[in-house]
């Protein structure tokens, strides 16, 4: 992946320049695990006071679940208004060459305009990941087939396979949102739906330019948590011998915060750099809405939410039974694979024009879009 945009602005300099937004995780993080901490605490001393290995073990999934609900809090209320900002900023960086002055005003600013609340927010982030994953899978079916064959350990090259494009392109659905704040005329719902396609249309070239992403995130997990945990558990090897094991925990939360803060900002931006660089120029196929709509339901329900505040005509679930009539779950991946690669790979065809506006399929020669009326072109 090219590390510099073509207005020359480096992902090392946006990373450098976009500092506050890392540091606001860390703080965020380093907030998550001193609430953890301190109710493990308090946990692990009413198993203490039982004297009952049962008590403890229940206390600890209490502990499992209070956290979870911590992480989910701090996330929610204050988490996606700086991931939201950072990718907002980021996303100026990369288009425009420049970082705004106050980007932490900017980056407010940006997600107040483009997200009314924090629920907007997740439910847009939440469809455009599901997307993202049930396009990834359909495309990344063919590694089935190099499972299937009769050569022993091709089931494990398969599962690294499927392992490499699910850390590879773990970052892509940040781009696509990344995509609402650069079509800012568009509404959020639409823009974040176009980003999927962007996705679709370049999937081989963000695959082939992230397999440096996909060593850096596993080797630096690794490195940080084996850091992490020497410090850690030779200071409970001397203090609490018998605890050991909460050196080795607070060694994977603290390696959690900061593969967040530092390590995903600075794979994210890397990403976003090469989605960007082709996404303004990618010409958008549409008759790929329509396809994507078929193989991913997380897709159609974020197409219909952008049409529908347009008031346009929503796209129905399709019926298995009408694809293939009795085929099973594998099969219809398959068609939906074929479709989909179809649609990215084949032109369009010469006697068929496409409405630059709402994406209807009309026949060539004719002026006006049969279904919104915008002139045609071509």
């Amino acid at each position: 992946m090219s590390s510099e945009n073509k207005q020359g602005l480096s992902a090392n300099e946006i990373f450098r320049k976009t500092m506050p937004f890392c540091w606001a995780k860390l703080l965020l993080g380093l907030a998550t695990v001193v609430v953890s901490l301190i109710i493990l605490a308090l946990l692990m001393g009413i198993a203490w006071l039982f004297k009952s290995a049962g008590v403890g073990a229940v206390m600890f999934i209490v502990w499992l679940v209070l956290t979870g609900i911590v992480r989910f809090v701090i996330n929610h209320y204050i988490g996606f208004l700086v991931k939201a900002g950072h990718i907002a900023v980021i996303t100026e960086a990369v288009t425009s060459g420049s970082v705004p002055e106050n980007q932490v005003a900017y980056g407010k600013q940006a997600v107040k305009e483009r997200f009314a609340t924090s629920n907007i927010y997740f439910v847009l982030d939440k469809l455009v990941a599901g997307a993202v994953r049930q396009v990834q899978r359909v495309v990344g079916k063919v590694t089935g087939t190099v499972s299937s064959l009769p050569i022993p350990g091709m089931g494990a090259v398969s599962g690294l396979a499927n392992f490499y494009i699910s850390i590879a392109l773990g970052y892509v659905d940040e781009c696509c949102l990344g995509y609402t704040f650069y079509k800012k005329e568009q509404s959020a719902f639409k823009s974040a739906a176009d980003g999927v396609v962007i996705f679709s249309q370049n999937i081989k070239t963000l695959l082939s330019n992230a397999a440096k992403t996909m060593l850096i995130i596993v080797g630096g997990l690794v490195g940080i948590v084996l850091v992490l945990f020497l410090i850690f558990g030779m200071v409970f090897r001397f203090i609490a011998p018998d605890y050991g094991w909460i050196g080795f925990v607070i060694a994977v939360f603290l390696a959690v915060v900061v593969k967040y803060a530092f390590m995903d900002s600075f794979i994210l931006i890397r990403t976003m750099t090469g989605y960007m660089e082709v996404a303004p120029t990618t010409e958008l196929k549409f008759d790929l809405y329509e396809n994507l709509c078929k193989v991913s339901s997380k897709f159609r329900e974020l197409f219909n939410k952008g049409r529908e505040e347009e008031g346009k005509p929503l796209i129905a679930a399709p019926a298995a039974a009408s694809l293939i009539p009795g085929a099973s779950l594998s099969s219809l991946l398959s068609q939906g694979k074929q479709k989909l690669s179809e649609a990215v790979d084949a032109k369009p065809s010469a006697d068929t024009v496409f409405c630059s506006k709402c994406g209807k399929k009309n026949d060539k020669g004719s002026q006006f879009c049969s279904s919104c009326g915008e002139p045609l072109k071509g």
